[in-house]
């Protein structure tokens, strides 16, 4: 990789000399001072990153406003996309169910999964955590299908009784995180 070509003195003078027209320009276009100076500085960066592209003798204070003018509308569209929520309104009405309770579970779980005889246990990762299938995971452990379906029944029904777990709908947030954080989370939980 080569190393960025060295503004020329002419480069540097041409540059300098134009931050007041860009400061005016950028004014004019977003009509906030503080706005302004970043505008201006964003553009300068960029020109002092690219000064290779620009040909010595051709006209710097246009290439200036053509970045900036870039820099300006670039940063309108990535706004645009933005919600503007100063008085917090907008936040306040999202809600997100908290992860103390997946942790203490998933701390549970592993516990459990280390309680299983290792045949076992290797057999519900291979098929529940990595997705292999009945016959990818009699292959890669050297035993027929029936071998694995059973290990896998055994692993679950252990796993199920460490864990204390009665119905499939103790998986997951409880009634009490759920009420706490409102409808919209309850709708999508529903969903997923």
């Amino acid at each position: 990789m080569t190393a960025p070509a060295t503004p020329s003195t002419n480069f540097r003078d041409g540059l300098l000399a134009e931050i007041p027209s860009l400061r005016a320009f950028a004014i004019s276009l977003c009509g906030k001072l503080d706005r302004a100076d970043d505008l201006v500085q964003e553009t300068l960066m960029k020109a002092w990153a690219a000064n290779a592209s620009f040909t010595e003798g051709t006209n710097l204070r246009a290439w200036l406003f053509t970045i900036l003018r870039n820099v300006y509308f670039s940063q309108l569209r990535r706004t645009r996309r933005e919600v503007e929520d100063a008085d917090g309104k907008h936040a306040a009405t999202l809600s997100v169910v908290g992860e103390q309770h997946a942790r203490l579970d998933l701390g549970d779980f592993k516990e459990a999964l280390a309680k299983l005889p290792p045949d076992q246990r290797e057999v519900l990762t291979l098929i529940g955590a990595s997705g292999f299938s009945y016959e990818e995971a009699a292959e890669i452990c050297g035993v027929p299908v029936g071998t694995i379906k059973s290990r896998l029944n055994r692993a679950r029904a252990r796993l199920t009784a460490l864990l204390a777990i009665e119905h499939v709908s103790e998986i997951g947030p409880d009634a009490t995180t759920l009420a706490a954080t409102g409808p919209a989370i309850a709708g999508r939980l529903a969903r997923a």
